[in-house]
């Protein structure tokens, strides 16, 4: 798979058409899907009618994304389906309207071909149904991580060069890690989804930060985060301590984040050790935000119809609303002291991952405590940027012994998706990863 900065310059070039390139990614997935289990719905026929007209417009050699065919998380309503979140209870009228995201994703020129899986409500870190399991490319063994678990899975076996995806508490970002990808969950006043007590955001998965940067930029309505500047000369934190337990995080993960450091630094990054006062209170904040979230979702529902492991986590969650544990004050202390510690410093720069990704199982079939514990572990460095609504992505950076890629994470304050997008080009240069698995890593 071509990146899709090339197959749109390809497309408005009049070089590549893009019914037939429609064609030959559809034909892509129906080779390569029932292994990696990306999509929950493949829009074969209502694709390649979109490509058809997109052939005719008038306006393509000026769209950011002609031809380009990208999957969307099966959380956004688009005409002609509806969203799923990968429950057996969602309603399944299909919607009569575009969702805003799916509208700009038209708008500039995208063809929607598929809806990605996702776990139950989007509640785990691992992506797995009655119908399928969610794969990582790079060794299938292993999950694609969640809840963006499909739009990973799809862009990391090539299947489409970028993807949509939802962050709530790490759900781009922990995929993507895990599957070698770009990934970003912007700031909370740039493009919220407004899941999760505002915790949730749109955001994007791909294989290169330009191709990152250029979906973001599409599903943001600002088309200058599309074009990539210099970081400057930062100040750049760097951390291996895991909020709330402390727990030693795998010795080749904090060798991906020394490994980063030391590029940052080489290129004139003025870079120190220094870690956020996380505290108690903020990471107990976003287990209750866990918890009580998907409860508010699932008082819609019929509750019969949702997963054992679903039914558990929302009881409780409907529990800490009634006792009135979800409180704003939570995420207001824990913002000042994200804003005192980025007073002295640009971007943090962490592991992805807490801990090894977990393998792809039938996560779905297990009980809430079962799935709860590895999500619990896996996340503790993702879930704190959401509380506070700050910009914060992931970057490939190393491989582990098992073949798995090893990403990091980069954060910094709001408005500064475009800096970290910056910084993330820089280290594409100067520490660059393959795009797929099997390929030569770029030079």
């Amino acid at each position: 798979m071509t990146t899709a900065t090339e197959l749109a310059k390809a497309v408005r070039a009049g070089e590549l058409d893009p019914v037939r390139l429609t064609e030959k990614v559809l034909h892509g997935i129906e080779a390569a899907d029932r292994i990696v289990g990306a999509f929950r719905k493949v829009r074969a026929e209502a694709a390649l009618a979109e490509a058809e007209a997109l052939a005719s417009r008038p306006d393509l050699a000026a769209l950011p994304l002609a031809g380009v065919p990208v999957a969307v998380k099966d959380v956004t309503e688009m005409t002609g389906e509806y969203a799923g979140w990968g429950s057996a209870a969602s309603a399944r009228t299909p919607s009569t309207e575009d969702k805003e995201i799916v509208g700009r994703l038209r708008a500039a020129g995208a063809v929607v071909v598929g809806l990605t899986r996702v776990p139950e409500l989007c509640i785990w870190p691992m992506t797995s149904d009655p119908d399928g399991i969610s794969r990582n490319a790079w060794n299938p063994a292993y999950t694609a991580g969640g809840s963006s678990g499909g739009s990973a899975a799809a862009v990391a076996a090539g299947l489409v060069p970028v993807a949509h995806g939802t962050d709530g508490l790490g759900s781009i970002r922990l995929p993507a890690a895990m599957c070698g990808l770009v990934g970003i969950k912007p700031g909370a006043d740039l493009l919220p989804e407004g899941g999760w007590y505002g915790m949730s955001a749109h955001g994007s998965l791909a294989t290169t930060v330009a191709d990152a940067a250029l979906l973001l930029a599409v599903l943001a309505g600002k088309p200058e985060l599309a074009t990539l500047g210099e970081p400057g000369s930062l100040r750049v934190a760097v951390s291996t301590d895991q909020p709330l337990t402390h727990a030693p995080v795998p010795k080749a993960l904090c060798a991906a984040v020394d490994r980063v450091a030391d590029v940052l630094a080489g290129a004139g990054h003025r870079v120190e050790r220094a870690t956020p006062d996380y505290g108690v209170e903020p990471s107990l904040g976003i287990l209750g935000r866990w918890f009580a979230g998907p409860s508010e979702q699932a008082d819609g529902l019929d509750r019969t119809l949702l997963q054992p492991r679903t039914r558990a986590h929302v009881r409780l969650g409907r529990a800490l609303r009634t006792a009135g544990l979800i409180r704003p004050g939570t995420r207001d202390r824990w913002l000042a002291r994200a804003e005192r510690f980025f007073e002295d410093h640009d971007v943090l720069l962490t592991p992805a991952l807490a801990t090894l990704p977990p393998k792809a199982e039938r996560w779905h079939e297990r009980s809430c405590l079962a799935n709860a514990i590895p999500s619990i572990r896996l996340a503790g460095f993702a879930g704190l940027w959401n509380l506070a609504g700050y910009p914060a992505m992931t970057v490939p950076a190393a491989r582990h012994p098992s073949g798995l890629p090893i990403g990091i994470q980069l954060v910094t304050t709001p408005g500064g998706e475009a800096r970290l997008l910056a910084v993330a080009a820089q280290l594409e240069r100067l520490n660059p990863w393959p795009r797929l698995p099997g390929e030569p890593i770029m030079a």
